[in-house]
């Protein structure tokens, strides 16, 4: 794709598709852009402070919350607006002194294309995270400037290689979205998208369960196949909670320790209800209702209620202790090792696909002769590269297109990258399995594959399947020979 996107920069020279080939060329050297996408408060800003580990984005309904906003990897903390006439401007923090508390400086939020927050963090170094307006936004504008962000059949390619959806209920606006967001029109492509089951906590009404309820929950989407044609899986994220564990004071830590420490009974009533813990006078404690309030904002009743019970049991003795068994219980975790395993470890392949389709539309939006001989190499690159055969039929799977069994469909996903592009995951073995052990396996999933390309009563397109995984599995095999 490299060599592609330079052949079409020498035709399109001076040429008003020249900028967009430029940009596809360099989204090839930069992190994966993955953005964070949903319904109008499903938590995203949330949630993207707890992948980020730091308070970055803005969790209210200010102005910046109305702009589509990028948090990367710099070597300085920086806000930069970028207008949609006129250049780019930094903004000063605002009367906080935080990042995204500013007001834009003086612009208004329809005016305003993008803001590029620049973060020194180890999570940004592998992904760019985009947060994005609520799909179902009071104005129309709101709306529509996240589906022309990731749209990519509006005129150019999508802004995200990625997307992470998330979603609390199914809903026809949920759906709606995830169709937009895929390669074809014709289509759905399932590959590049991860749904999160969002404030999880409040699947269950806050009771002590909550969070298996919530799993149980996402277990059903995740067999569902309607969402298995929408998304790859659904993981279940407390966002609220994993935010406040990732970015724990310690006098958050001290204000759980005077709970934990005043009369059961007394605390258990207290935490009946949000507007009781908030408002209640209680002389015996030492926590004002305004400092009450200012945790139940931080932690939400259910992530008090949680902390008290923990350190009732003694689990979390510490901030740290705290900090940890919260993130732990969070389900921010999982969604970690998902965007690592799903999004990261097949980033040069999203990020060639990304380009693949910057170079088809500026063919397509401006034919001239030279392109045409282009376009033919595009296509035989789609077509003919592994990379995205594997993509294609993960996603033919997904969306149920192909008549295989249960055992075989489960043993394709597995071989093809569904669950983790390593060796170990494709084989469905374990990180530390011995290298005869993963031979073998590699060895016997090649077999049955050549078997099913060649058998006659396979469907043409059964015998298609099976030839991508049987280069697949010569892959594997030949790679856990070089390994070691």
């Amino acid at each position: 794709m490299r060599g592609l996107l330079q052949q079409a920069q020498q035709i399109y020279a001076g040429g008003p598709a020249l900028p967009g080939l430029q940009a596809a060329a360099g989204r090839l050297e930069e992190p994966l852009r993955v953005a964070i996408a949903g319904r109008i408060k499903s938590g995203k800003s949330t949630l993207l402070n707890a992948l980020v580990g730091q308070e970055l984005a803005a969790t209210d309904a200010g102005e910046c919350t109305r702009v589509v906003t990028w948090y990367r990897d710099g070597l300085t903390y920086r806000v930069t607006a970028y207008p949609r006439q006129g250049p780019p401007r930094q903004l000063p923090p605002g009367p906080a002194g935080g990042l995204l508390d500013s007001d834009l400086g003086g612009m208004r939020a329809q005016d305003v294309d993008r803001l590029v927050v620049d973060w020194p963090s180890p999570s940004l170094k592998t992904m760019t995270l985009i947060d994005t307006p609520g799909m179902d936004s009071l104005t129309t504008e709101l709306a529509r400037r996240t589906e022309t962000a990731l749209d990519e059949h509006g005129g150019g390619p999508s802004t995200a290689d990625a997307v992470v959806y998330l979603m609390r209920h199914i809903h026809t606006s949920d759906v709606r979205f995830l169709e937009t967001f895929r390669d074809d029109p014709t289509d759905r492509r399932p590959i590049n998208t991860l749904g999160v089951l969002a404030r999880a906590d409040e699947v269950g009404h806050g009771r002590p369960d909550a969070l298996e309820s919530a799993a149980r929950v996402a277990d059903r989407y995740r067999v569902d196949p309607r969402v298995q044609a929408l998304c790859q899986t659904v993981v279940p994220v407390a966002g609220l909670l994993a935010s406040t564990a990732a970015t724990l004071r310690e006098d958050e830590f001290r204000a759980i320790e005077k709970l934990a420490e005043a009369p059961e009974d007394d605390v258990e009533a207290l935490l009946l209800t949000a507007d009781r813990f908030a408002n209640r006078e209680m002389p015996d404690l030492d926590l004002t209702p305004a400092r009450r309030a200012a945790l139940l904002d931080r932690f939400g009743l259910f992530g008090i209620r949680l902390s008290v019970r923990l350190r009732y049991t003694g689990v979390a003795g510490t901030a740290g202790a705290l900090s940890r068994e919260l993130l732990t219980r969070s389900g921010l975790q999982p969604l970690r090792e998902a965007l690592l395993s799903r999004f990261a470890g097949r980033a040069e392949v999203l990020k060639a696909r990304s380009a693949l389709l910057a170079v088809e539309s500026a063919i397509r939006r401006y034919p001239v002769p030279a392109a045409q001989q282009l376009l033919h190499e595009l296509e035989i690159v789609n077509s003919g590269a592994h990379e995205f055969a594997e993509v294609r039929l993960l996603d033919g799977l997904r969306v149920g297109s192909l008549m295989l069994t249960e055992t075989e469909r489960e043993s394709a996903e597995r071989l093809l990258g569904g669950g983790g592009v390593e060796i170990w995951q494709r084989l469905g073995l374990e990180p530390d399995a011995p290298p005869a052990e993963v031979q073998r396996v590699a060895r016997a999933a090649l077999t049955q594959w050549q078997r099913r390309a060649e058998h006659p009563a396979s469907a043409r397109d059964v015998r298609q399947a099976a030839r991508v995984l049987v280069r697949t599995c010569e892959g594997l095999l030949v790679g856990s020979l070089g390994a070691w």
